[in-house]
């Protein structure tokens, strides 16, 4: 058994199991191939706050709802879209997701990372993952990109939680080199030929949907941290577990150790605002990948 504070009662095994099976992601990814046609992407571009306008970027879209597909959650969270845009971009297959999943709206890890197995089985062999972020790092300032090196997480059970599913993966997955050194080294070898600075750092997982105290900031930059966030390290975890390379960016919208952090308002601004540039290292990197 297991006490949930939150809750006030002992949670059994039976309800902190995933609650997925592989039938469940093929059931999703039959639903999906269906409206699709002979269409199968080759990348899957998972976007955060205030980035989902670079799904318009696609050319040739196809258009569906995550509320349309089996065993799906909508994305609650303002920013978030909630659908996937199917097409080329940079002459690539790509499904760009137009807002993801987090835990704070009431889902699990499983729940948030869902859809990068389904689209793995629809054929992508490479994910890009971005993320609005506060910055922990003092080098930082409101608007930089961050690489992203590494992450920490150390709450909530994980993705992989309960019997493995080895269709997808090994029990106990290596995560050294989660984010991908060739993906890594071609972002820098784009942005020194786009004459764009390109941080690189650790980004460390906190739950939310509250943003951290400045005693928690603190802690993240004694254990490492960079940068922290709400997201993306469920998906990362997932598509670690597939063999999936990634290749991950923070959008730095506000510094962690500053007495006034702001509002989600503020991230989705300062996200709109740094996506010009991400948008063109990313499109760069598309077409070499």
């Amino acid at each position: 058994m297991i006490y949930n504070s939150s809750r006030s009662h002992y949670l059994s095994a039976d309800l902190v199991k995933p609650h997925f099976t592989y039938d469940d992601y093929c059931e999703s990814a039959d639903v999906i191939a269906s409206h699709l046609g002979s269409f199968r992407p080759e990348v899957l571009l998972v976007l955060g706050s205030g980035l989902g306008f670079l799904g318009d970027q696609v050319e040739d879209p196809i258009f569906m709802r995550y509320a349309d597909i089996p065993h799906f959650h909508a994305s609650t969270a303002p920013g978030h879209e909630g659908r996937f845009v199917f097409g080329t971009l940079c002459g690539k297959r790509v499904a760009v997701m137009q807002g993801r999943m987090h835990c704070y709206e009431g889902y699990t890890m499983e729940d948030a990372a869902y859809a990068v197995r389904v689209i793995r089985l629809l054929g992508a062999k490479t994910m890009i993952v971005t993320n609005a972020a506060g910055a922990v790092n003092t080098d930082y300032q409101a608007g930089d990109l961050m690489l992203i090196s590494d992450h920490i997480k150390l709450f909530d059970f994980g993705p992989l939680w309960g019997p493995n599913i080895e269709e997808f993966g090994t029990r106990f997955p290596d995560m050294s080199n989660v984010y991908s050194p060739r993906l890594r080294a071609l972002a820098k070898e784009v942005a020194r030929e786009q004459e764009l600075t390109l941080q690189e750092g650790v980004y460390m997982y906190f739950p939310g949907p509250q943003f951290e105290t400045p005693a928690e900031v603190r802690a993240a930059r004694v254990l490492g941290a960079d940068a922290v966030g709400m997201s993306t390290v469920p998906e990362v975890i997932v598509a670690r577990h597939m063999s999936i390379p990634v290749f991950g960016v923070s959008v730095i919208t506000n510094c962690g150790l500053s007495d006034e952090v702001g509002d989600h308002e503020d991230v989705q601004r300062q996200g709109a605002k740094a996506g010009v540039k991400m948008a063109e290292l990313f499109m760069e990197m598309i077409k070499n990948l």
